[in-house]
């Protein structure tokens, strides 16, 4: 039926994908169905005691018919691919750094709350407490789909456990998030552009440290974009590993460089600055988690700061579906 094998299996993926969306909503259909048959014999013979289970049955089938909404916001190119996500501490010395340490829980939290395999695929310690940056892969279907609504600046007001006066500070966190394309058709990468180095890893916070050079930095001589990776034993895993993310990092840079076409022939200027915070965690004097792209906001910081921030990322896909 189609030529090319490649275009086939691509639309044969497309189109199981859709069925299987089908096939969730047929069963949350049935389930509502058979919910509500229940719940109008306990009218009828006047039974109280299907209160408590027919509550629960209700909440379930919301919580799943949010998730397929959510799933369905999804239509980018790669919204299906696997998440690379790395951080970066801003200026501020330790206060950033730890605040770095902190996402980067918050991000592991959420991932395995999802069901993602999350792996740490770089790791700076920072020079007294924290994180400088990291680099973390998310595995899993729609995982940068749902993690893209975390990039950007993210900001934390707090009293600051490392100052002795008590007073309060406010500490700031870059996140980046591109997807995983190992094998995409739009990036060749020539052995010849790469210089490759190997150095002795030390794993997070000072575990594993390897006694053999099997740390590797790979560094693309024709764009400058630099990648490591650390976090396995053997030198081969990690070169695997940090070809991945320097395949997903040149694909970003095309990308960015389109859009820098089409911007300069708009005459459009974006001005992109540290303070743009996309999102504040206050913990002090209140608290409060507020995304200023949406205007959701929770008061249940701990939660958040727990990985519960799927309120955060269905309030920017539909925001960005309805801009679209």
């Amino acid at each position: 039926m189609w030529d090319d094998p490649v275009t086939a299996q691509k639309i044969m993926q497309e189109l199981a994908l859709h069925q299987g969306k089908v096939k969730v909503y047929d069963e949350l259909e049935r389930e509502l169905g058979e919910t509500v048959t229940l719940w109008q014999l306990a009218t009828e013979e006047d039974d109280r005691s299907l209160e408590s289970d027919i509550e629960r049955e209700i909440k379930a089938l919301q919580q799943r018919f949010n998730a397929l909404e959510l799933e369905i916001l999804l239509s980018g190119p790669y919204d299906r691919n696997n998440a690379i996500v790395t951080l970066h501490a801003g200026a501020g010395g330790t206060e950033a750094q730890d605040w770095v340490q902190m996402l980067y829980r918050l991000y592991i939290r959420w991932g395995e709350r999802h069901g993602y395999k999350v792996e740490t695929l770089d790791f700076l310690n920072g020079d007294e407490a924290g994180i400088k940056s990291a680099t973390l892969s998310f595995s899993g279907e729609n995982a940068y789909g749902y993690a893209k609504s975390e990039k950007g600046v993210h900001r934390l007001v707090r009293i600051s456990p490392f100052d002795a006066s008590g007073r309060r500070h406010t500490s700031f966190a870059s996140v980046d998030v591109i997807p995983e394309v190992s094998e995409d058709n739009e990036i060749t990468i020539d052995t010849e552009d790469l210089r490759i180095d190997t150095y002795r890893s030390g794993g997070a916070g000072g575990q594993h440290v390897n006694k053999t050079d099997s740390a590797i930095r790979i560094t693309h001589m024709p764009s400058g974009v630099v990648v490591q990776c650390q976090s396995e034993r053997s030198q081969t895993q990690n070169k695997a590993a940090a070809m991945r993310v320097l395949q997903a990092k040149l694909l970003e840079l095309k990308h960015k460089e389109q859009e820098a076409e089409i911007t300069e022939l708009r005459g459009e200027q974006q001005e992109i600055a540290w303070g743009s915070q996309i999102r504040s965690y206050v913990f002090h004097p209140y608290n409060m988690v507020k995304d200023h792209r949406t205007n959701e906001e929770t008061g249940n910081v701990s939660a958040v700061m727990d990985g519960e921030i799927d309120a955060f990322i269905a309030a920017y896909l539909q925001k960005t579906k309805i801009a679209q």
